[in-house]
């Protein structure tokens, strides 16, 4: 028992060395402790509110609600892009937010089934077919006889 709480201790020595260091990193730079990026990597987002959304859940989204795609005209369409926040951090948050939908609907269930080892390996046969379909598209028209 005291080995797994001396490895939680040197986790979170980790965890505060790594702080310090960006804090430090900052410092060096001048600037102030709120300014720099580094900090809000791995916080919560700037829209959720502990004391009116409840627990957090990675796969929730906490920004103001928007159209759902599926319930656009095709006129519409332009207008809702544009109003789309492209920015590098948010896309990683898209990115984030759809790993854990999916994390908690086939990975984490008390029964799960084969289904993430099944997304997994057609996931892998798409990017070895993307990454090969140069050789692939040069052989379509060979004949073996």
């Amino acid at each position: 028992m005291a080995h797994s709480s001396n490895n939680r201790h040197c986790c979170f020595s980790r965890l505060y060395l790594v702080k310090n260091t960006s804090k430090n990193f900052q410092d060096r730079l001048g600037r102030p402790a709120g300014s720099n990026k580094i900090d809000n990597i791995g916080d919560y987002p700037c829209e959720y509110n502990p004391k009116v959304h409840g627990p957090y859940n990675p796969a929730r989204f906490y920004g103001t609600p928007d159209t759902p795609f599926s319930q656009l005209k095709l006129c519409e369409v332009t207008d809702w892009v544009k109003r789309r926040n492209k920015s590098p951090k948010s896309i990683v948050g898209l990115f984030s937010r759809a790993y854990w939908r999916w994390s908690h609907q086939y990975v984490q269930p008390k029964r799960s089934t084969a289904a993430p080892l099944i997304h997994s390996i057609a996931g892998m046969m798409l990017i070895f077919y993307i990454m090969n379909y140069g050789k692939i598209i040069r052989e379509r028209h060979y004949k073996y006889h």
